[in-house]
């Protein structure tokens, strides 16, 4: 399986590409920096790392072009790369903002890098995978609470615009032979999207590892024709056991 992760270079995006390299995937991951993308890529076996910013058209032509080449083609997308509250308020866990307070350049950065970025680069790929044949693209969420939580403009309304694109996405790829899933942890995560010093010391969250299993299975032959599901990576035994009719 050759599988290409955005914003695979931290957090979520990481824990994904190490999980699919570990088990037996050839994995390009993108980062905004090709020098860091490259860098952590040669820490995972048969890795490669590719500069990709998702919000510029060319940088995507560019990197997909690479990823295919270098990895001779490819069967599934993880369309990962993201921004948190963090770029427009570094106090978002202990001061939220009024949506009217939020700049509008940092508005725009994340909505083009968590909504529009996942098009462009679907958009990229989408049409060597129906040339191909078939392929996967995986978008990855958030839970549903963070799409309406006060003080979540506009990383909230960014996830619940990239979730409805995905089932767009599904819509328009059906019997096509391209599948389209939507993948998320299941609750709050420890990664870099959080500002530690701001996190309440009884509050638990989820590690980025959580990804793991459910990406590997949605790459796997078990998962093959699996499309337009919604799975929690939290709760994902359970989900593949009740798919599995309790076994």
């Amino acid at each position: 399986m050759r599988v290409l992760v955005t914003g695979g270079t931290s957090g979520l995006g990481l824990a994904m590409a190490s999980a699919l390299a570990a088990a037996g995937a050839t994995v390009a991951l993108t980062g905004r920096s090709g020098a860091r993308a490259s860098a952590v890529a040669a820490d995972l076996p048969g890795a490669v790392g590719i500069e990709l910013d998702v919000r510029d058209e060319s940088s995507v032509a560019r990197a997909v072009d690479q990823a295919w080449s270098r990895l001779g083609g490819i069967d599934m997308l993880v369309n990962n790369a993201g921004i948190g509250m963090r770029t427009v308020n570094p106090r978002f866990m202990t001061h939220p903002q009024g949506f009217w307070e939020v700049p509008v350049g940092g508005f725009r950065a994340v909505i083009e890098t968590n909504l529009t970025g996942y098009f462009l680069v679907a958009r990229e790929v989408t049409p060597r995978m129906l040339a191909a044949g078939g392929g996967r693209i995986v978008n990855i969420s958030v839970s549903q609470s963070t799409m309406h939580r006060a003080g979540f403009v506009p990383y909230g309304p960014s996830r619940a615009g990239s979730e409805a694109l995905s089932r767009v996405m599904a819509t328009d790829l059906r019997d096509t032979g391209i599948t389209v899933n939507l993948l998320l942890p299941g609750g709050a995560t420890a990664t870099g999207m959080l500002p530690a010093d701001a996190v309440p010391e009884d509050q638990r969250f989820l590690e980025p590892a959580v990804m793991g299993p459910p990406i590997v299975w949605l790459a796997s032959e078990q998962a093959a024709g699996v499309h337009d599901e919604r799975i929690v990576a939290a709760d994902f035994a359970h989900w593949l056991r009740d798919r599995n009719g309790g076994r």
